[in-house]
């Protein structure tokens, strides 16, 4: 019984999104999988089965990845998460170029399109009775 918690308990790949920031965080620094490895001391074949989702790094491993390209792993709150990757866009749009823009929005943005914003709207609403 304890093979099948254990078992349970595992993650089968890191998630995509890990994956995904860790392949745009190597990129941004211009790094191949080699240099990544050489700088992490892992094999280049080990790097892209990380990226790749083939292994799961164990947890010293996965941190030593993420400080070596500049992020740190934190645990914070659940309730938190959709405030923090605001944060995380916020300070990922600050450092890109004037006119680059990736379609997305701040999650606490106010948009006049929206209905039930702003006491004009009641008033408009009064003045067409």
């Amino acid at each position: 019984m304890k093979k099948q918690i254990r078992q349970r308990g595992r993650l089968a790949k890191l998630p995509r999104a890990l994956r995904v920031q860790l392949v745009a965080a190597r990129r941004a620094r211009k790094w191949s999988q080699a240099e990544l490895g050489k700088r992490t001391r892992l094999p280049q074949a080990h790097i892209s089965a990380i990226e790749n989702g083939k292994i799961v790094p164990r947890f010293d491993t996965a941190l030593d990845l993420v400080r070596v390209l500049g992020n740190d792993l934190v645990m914070i709150p659940r309730a938190l998460g959709p405030a923090v990757q605001a944060l995380i866009r916020d300070h990922q749009s600050a450092n890109r170029r004037p006119g680059e823009d990736d379609g997305e929005r701040p999650l606490y943005a106010f948009d006049e399109s929206e209905e039930g914003h702003g006491e004009d709207q009641e008033e408009d609403q009064d003045d067409e009775t």
